[in-house]
């Protein structure tokens, strides 16, 4: 493939990588478990466009100065952190699971709102960016002229996979918590777990050091 080494390897790389539970696997499923599966699908494709913009911005070098420069990188840092800690806060105060179910589907926040919060929560965070800037160059061709094609190519392999991945995960999930969430009392106590889920994320994004 013009412009990559070893696209084999790196789909095999990327696709471990994926496998492994990070950040936003567990932001997916904290949302699958807490609001079901439609949440935690539009959580994916929000964590998915999070990250082409991310591969975007990689892509004409716009991450490279997210890479240099400690105070952008300390800004968007906390920034993210405390948009996690938000949403978990919010989740967890959430009391909607103590109510009738009426009032549940009138309360739920829409699926705009969880794919936005998907997005947001992936581009304030700095290591996805660095990420990008830092895996993909390894598998294109330093001699090929015309870098970002294969540069978007790389990116977009990456996410769209992470992203089946993701929304696998989030079906699975979404289907062993229904059962449990047909127990009274059992949403408000997964909304507990989840918001508290993603306060340690925030706290884990805030304590996290530039390289």
């Amino acid at each position: 493939m013009s412009g990559i080494s070893n696209y084999g390897a790196f789909l095999l790389a990327g696709v471990l990588l994926n496998l492994t539970p990070g950040n936003d696997t567990i932001y997916i499923l904290s949302q699958s478990m807490a609001r079901g599966k439609r949440a935690g699908i539009f959580s994916a494709l929000g964590i998915g466009t999070g990250s082409i913009i991310h591969t975007l911005l990689a892509a004409f070098g716009l991450s490279l100065i997210l890479s240099q420069s400690i105070v952008l990188f300390t800004a968007v840092k906390y920034l993210g952190a405390a948009y996690l800690v938000f949403v978990g806060i919010s989740m967890f105060l959430d009391r909607s699971g103590v109510t009738t179910e009426v009032v549940q589907k009138s309360v739920a926040p829409g699926y705009a709102k969880t794919y936005r919060d998907a997005v947001l929560t992936n581009l304030f965070n700095p290591k996805v960016a660095l990420f990008f800037i830092a895996f993909l160059p390894q598998f294109i061709d330093s001699s090929y002229k015309h870098t970002v094609i294969p540069f978007l190519t790389l990116g977009f392999t990456f996410t769209f996979t992470g992203t089946l991945w993701c929304m696998v995960l989030a079906s699975f999930s979404a289907d062993l918590t229904a059962r449990l969430r047909a127990r009274r009392g059992i949403t408000s106590i997964l909304n507990k777990i989840s918001g508290t889920v993603l306060v340690g994320l925030g706290v884990k994004l805030a304590l996290i050091r530039a390289k």
